[in-house]
């Protein structure tokens, strides 16, 4: 494929596939670079991510969101979920799920309009039809009723669960993506809220050398609902 990105990417997104077990996605190459290439023209104008050089956006981006997807299929490894991704952003790490996980329905949640109306264009273009993008404040929604409700470089943890915890359906998970595990924000989530990590995933970024985890939140009795 060409356009905006290097040429070398699509070898790049297969060895970064390998590297994750994930051989099998081969064929979400194309739509991955699809998304990058949008995402890259619209960041022009509208500002949607910091990070500028596409040689980045791949990186931090895309193979960032893609490190979570094996953890995510291990957990729910035969069933289709609903998605809830808050503080979305440009779409991360909602549209990389909705590209690997076709069966998954991926709502993107995101206060800013110009953010929202990237996900809804990227999502027409690409062809996702199980992405919805909501404009709004997460904590005034009526609850999405999520199986799993996500966040990548959100917000403090007590924060994430303050705001989203009721979008989370009966029985349904939430996550947080972290950097170096936070433990001020683990602490701070057990006493502010009674809400603790039930569980924390080591991420590997293929290309990144920084750390980079996943946290399974809950709640105990007394915790924000």
């Amino acid at each position: 494929m060409t356009g905006l990105y290097h040429p070398h990417f699509e070898t790049r997104l297969e060895k970064a596939l390998d590297a994750l077990g994930m051989q099998s996605d081969h064929a979400c190459i194309p739509v991955l670079l699809g998304y990058l290439q949008q995402l890259q023209r619209w960041n022009k104008a509208y500002n949607l991510t910091a990070i500028r050089d596409p040689e980045k956006m791949l990186v931090q981006h895309v193979f960032d969101s893609l490190a979570i997807v094996p953890v995510l299929r291990d957990r729910w490894p035969d069933r289709d979920l609903r998605v809830a991704d808050m503080g979305s952003g440009a779409g991360l790490p909602g549209i990389i799920l909705a590209i690997c996980q076709p069966g998954w329905f991926v709502v993107c949640v995101d206060a800013v309009g110009k953010k929202t109306a990237f996900i809804r264009q990227a999502a027409g273009i690409l062809g996702l039809k199980n992405v919805r993008a909501e404009h709004g404040r997460i904590e005034s929604m009526d609850s999405l009723q999520a199986d799993l409700v996500i966040s990548r470089a959100f917000a403090s943890l007590s924060d994430f669960v303050r705001v989203a915890a009721h979008h989370r359906a009966p029985g349904g998970a939430m996550m947080a993506m972290k950097g170096q595990d936070p433990v001020a924000e683990r602490a701070a989530l057990e006493t502010e809220t009674g809400w603790f990590v039930k569980h924390a995933v080591e991420l590997s970024v293929p290309e990144m050398d920084a750390h980079r985890c996943l946290l399974e939140l809950e709640t105990g009795p007394e915790g924000t609902s």
